[in-house]
């Protein structure tokens, strides 16, 4: 029996707890027996109150030995508190595989669990894990992503699809197929998919990374160097690289691609543009470039959102 227990504290969200437990609950159902048991954990046990007041009853993590731990996310303070940490350590100094769902990764990433390794969380908040956890490397465009055992998932709902991910991992496509059918969710968005529109997501602090963000958004067709944003920031190029990076989490360069990206998606889905045309008035200079774009973000080339969209009206 794979045994996985759901780390809790003191202001976690529900959600990403009830979200990720639910399915795999669900893979009973679907196998016709039990693969999987579920504990909720925490620092001492007890009832622990989420966010929203809910109470949930929970093991002391020091009495369970786990398959799986996966972090739950919610108030990033109250889960940096040093006896979570500890608790969670300790967790994962024997356990085989480790996964956080949404801010999660912020305790993960205190344990030293993410240093050198690829990482997500909810967007809101991946400049923030970039800048106070450097030796992560932050990819805040993706569902979930799992690097050397380790997985972390976007925000909310988000756990889910690690979840489906987890279950296909360890039981093959056709159980996490049967899973998201009874939970009545797709099975399954890619991890590489973007969580969050680009064109909406990035919120930086300061009026004048904004002006630079709304300037790209206005010229994409362009050409948007390091030096012709800055100019519309009012910052010289160095200034601006390092306060874009600190405030979105992006360098310039990775930005304006993914909001081309972002522009030729909406274009594909809602057109009969050519290809061709699309990347050209994107500023994409030829369509393999663009593709590679997709391909990085996404998982899949233009075609397949364009074909995802006719089979949705159809």
């Amino acid at each position: 029996m794979h045994r996985i227990g759901f780390f809790l504290y003191p202001g976690h969200q529900i959600l990403d707890f009830a979200g990720p437990f639910g399915a795999f609950e669900a893979v009973a159902r679907i196998a016709g027996r039990p693969l999987y048991e579920l504990e909720a954990l925490s620092q001492a046990g007890g009832l622990v109150r989420g966010s929203g007041g809910a109470l949930v009853e929970s093991r002391a993590a020091k009495e369970v030995a786990l398959d799986t731990l996966i972090v739950v996310g919610g108030d990033i303070t109250p889960m940096r508190a040093p006896g979570q940490v500890a608790a969670v350590r300790a967790l994962a100094q024997e356990t085989v595989r480790i996964a956080s769902v949404c801010t999660g990764a912020f305790l993960l990433a205190e344990v030293g669990l993410l240093a050198g390794r690829r990482a997500t969380t909810h967007w809101r908040v991946a400049h923030l894990l970039q800048r106070e956890y450097p030796a992560v490397r932050v990819e805040a465009d993706h569902i979930f992503i799992a690097d050397r055992g380790v997985w972390t998932s976007a925000g909310i709902t988000a756990g889910i699809d690690l979840a489906l991910a987890l279950i296909e991992a360890d039981h093959g496509i056709e159980v996490a197929r049967g899973v998201a059918r009874e939970l009545v969710v797709y099975h399954r968005r890619s991890g590489g998919q973007s969580q969050f529109s680009s064109l909406s997501e990035m919120e930086p602090a300061t009026d004048r990374i904004r002006l630079a963000l709304a300037f790209a958004r206005d010229h994409l067709s362009e050409q948007l160097g390091v030096e012709r944003l800055a100019e519309a920031a009012h910052l010289s190029p160095r200034q601006f690289s390092r306060a874009f990076r600190r405030e979105t989490g992006e360098t310039p360069a990775r930005a304006v691609e993914r909001l081309r990206v972002e522009a030729a998606r909406l274009r594909l889905r809602d057109g009969a543009e050519p290809v061709e045309q699309i990347a050209r008035g994107v500023g994409f200079t030829d369509p393999e470039r663009m593709r590679r774009a997709f391909v990085k973000l996404h998982g899949v080339p233009p075609q397949a959102i364009r074909r995802a969209a006719r089979k949705e009206v159809d």
